[in-house]
């Protein structure tokens, strides 16, 4: 009898606690897809406007948050615009690719020692049915020829061949914080930076006004 009673009262403070703890929050993580911007920037009903503002950032032309309350701090700078973003990443032996999927970017990190170096931007040209890899080429031991629109660009592009030498790791993709902060003021806009973030966490970023880049 004593044990049932107890089984009854265990069971009665566990409804109750259960009653008082409600639902889990619900969360809520922007994936940029590679929705086209329309011309000029402008919103439809088929591409959200956050959606538009991050992938517009990614390119350099966004210029306030898509927050309406945070369309500048009180000293007239625009505000930055955060989100996340699609990226894929290869690293090499003097430096890194980076695919940035809402504008269909390759982003080049050439590595100039202490943890900085050139950044440079191509438009990724891969379609499907074009070659993959090159299967003349035979990377050393250990490495990893790039492939599909990083093999691409590598094998075309001599100073990005001769600047990262191949690949130390395959290419992988993750989803990463994104942010985009504009320089200058509201009125007159300068060059920005962006930041990044390995599959690590490292923390990159990405100055437009000297095409470098820095970990931070």
């Amino acid at each position: 009898m004593r044990y049932r009673l107890f089984l009854c009262l265990a069971l009665l403070s566990v409804l109750l606690v259960s009653g008082c703890q409600g639902p889990p929050p619900t969360q809520y993580v922007l994936v940029v897809t590679a929705t086209p911007l329309p011309a000029g920037g402008a919103a439809t009903s088929e591409t959200p406007a956050e959606t538009q503002q991050v992938a517009a950032a990614v390119t350099g032309t966004a210029t306030t948050s898509p927050t309406p309350s945070s369309s500048a701090t009180p000293d007239s700078r625009p505000t930055a615009t955060v989100g996340q973003i699609q990226v894929a990443e290869q690293v090499f032996e003097h430096g890194r690719m980076l695919w940035i999927q809402p504008r269909r970017q390759i982003w080049v990190m050439i590595d100039s020692g202490e943890g900085r170096g050139k950044w440079l931007i191509f438009d990724d040209t891969f379609t499907e049915g074009e070659p993959e890899s090159d299967p003349d080429l035979t990377p050393p031991p250990g490495k990893y020829q790039p492939e599909r629109g990083f093999g691409k660009l590598w094998r075309t592009n001599q100073e990005v061949n001769d600047a990262l030498g191949w690949g130390v790791t395959p290419e992988f993709g993750y989803v990463s914080n994104y942010e985009y902060h504009p320089g200058g003021t509201v009125d007159a806009l300068a060059p920005g930076y962006h930041i990044l973030f390995s599959l690590y966490q490292e923390r990159f970023r990405f100055n437009e006004a000297d095409g470098t880049w820095q970990k931070e």
